[in-house]
């Protein structure tokens, strides 16, 4: 076993392709080049988004962490196909472990599903290598940063390829089956198609702290009945600023002096929207990922009924997509065309309802009584031993089996 960042990134005779190429004054990042993308465009609200700063935005932070942490916490097992469509988990095959538990020495499962589904998210695309010993066994998967990594496509077969810019400015190419590549849709970044709603709300965001900060907002005028002398307006500006501005000063005692007087300001039909434009920022980004915004902690809409449904959707409609592009990606680059007939990848959703211990036992009860499982199954998939007699399979009293009648 080899290191990948020790040695091929750093060791140009232990590349796996060619020896690394110097890159081109053309293709080399300036330092302007590397701000526009760690700052990324500027939009129509001013502010700069990135899938780096878009994790600034609250939404944004939360979608990708419940989906990202919702694909890690699932078990990931490598199965084998029997003769008779039945299926076992294959604990033999090298690829089980670095799939269920390691990905490598200082990755857990979870570390890694996360992070690449993150970058998944925020990118559109994520990449790991594919580490192989000298006999092709795949040994450890380790991540790359999506933002070094550019995807080239033969012009005849559209085959891609992967050009690794690392550290200290070298280029490596990587071979299709070098490279885990998980891809969004069409490989569009989530964050940069929808960063012009990001913006607004890290706007919203930004303005509302500003307010606060000076006292919320003016809340009236000092008026004056004369004219006042020159440079009495700023020491007048300045020393009520200094006495009731900002928010430790805000509601201080006001002392007024000259015949002045003050004047409230109230609430106009702006102000009274601000906060539910702020509201549907929060909507419009979570439709971006179609995560329910129950979980993301907007419950105000939220009844008891609909919860349980919205779950049931994130599950169907926001999980289940990311899943698949996870085991056809391993199908794809970690199974052999001899492998990908016998052994394929699954994630267990049925993790879900370990939240709920009497959904879960109500389920078990059905399954057994149906004949579905038996009860050291159950016993199994609840981490407890076996008992004598439990691997008989139990049927309603009031069924009997198929062609009974003809039989008779």
């Amino acid at each position: 076993m080899f290191s990948f960042l020790s040695d091929l990134f750093r060791r140009e005779e232990s590349l796996p392709l060619e020896s690394a190429q110097e890159p081109s004054e053309e293709k080399a990042l300036t330092y302007a080049d590397h701000q526009f993308l760690v700052l990324g465009p500027e939009t129509a609200a001013g502010v700069s988004v990135s899938p780096e700063t878009a994790l600034r935005c609250a939404v944004v932070y939360a979608c990708v962490k419940i989906i990202s942490e919702s694909v890690a916490q699932l078990p990931l097992h490598l199965y084998r196909r029997n003769e008779d469509d039945s299926k076992e988990r294959a604990r033999d095959h090298p690829l089980y472990r670095l799939l269920h538990d390691q990905p490598n020495e200082w990755t857990t499962a979870f570390e890694f599903r996360v992070d690449m589904t993150a970058d998944l998210l925020r990118y559109g695309e994520a990449f790991a290598f594919i580490n192989r010993n000298t006999d092709g066994e795949i040994v450890e998967l380790i991540q790359i940063p999506t933002p070094s990594v550019t995807v080239e496509r033969n012009a005849l077969t559209m085959e891609p390829s992967y050009r690794v810019t690392l550290g200290d400015g070298r280029q490596v190419n990587y071979r299709r089956d070098q490279i885990l590549h998980l891809r969004s849709m069409l490989g569009l970044s989530p964050v940069m198609q929808a960063r012009e709603a990001i913006a607004l709300s890290l706007a919203q965001e930004k303005h509302a702290a500003k307010l606060f900060g000076n006292g919320a907002r003016p809340s009236g005028v000092l008026k004056h009945s004369g004219r006042l002398g020159e440079g009495s307006a700023e020491r007048l500006r300045a020393s009520w600023q200094g006495a009731h501005g900002g928010g430790e000063n805000s509601g201080r005692t006001a002392i007024l002096e000259e015949g002045m007087d003050f004047q409230a300001l109230t609430f106009n039909s702006v102000d009274l929207q601000f906060l539910e434009l702020r509201r549907h920022q929060v909507a419009e980004i979570a439709r971006v990922f179609r995560v329910p915004l129950s979980l993301i902690n907007d419950l105000e809409r939220v009844t008891h009924a609909n919860a349980e449904s919205m779950g049931r959707q994130f599950l169907s409609f926001t999980l289940l997509p990311w899943l698949q592009c996870w085991e056809q990606a391993i199908a794809r680059s970690l199974l052999t065309p001899e492998e990908q007939g016998v052994y394929f990848a699954e994630f267990l959703t049925d993790e879900f309802a370990r939240a709920d211990l009497a959904a879960r036992f109500e389920a078990y009860a059905k399954a057994v009584t149906n004949g579905l499982l038996n009860p050291n199954e159950v016993r199994a998939a609840e981490n407890r031993s076996p008992y004598d007699g439990g691997d008989e399979f139990r049927l309603p009293m009031n069924t009997e089996p198929p062609n009974a009648n003809a039989e008779s």
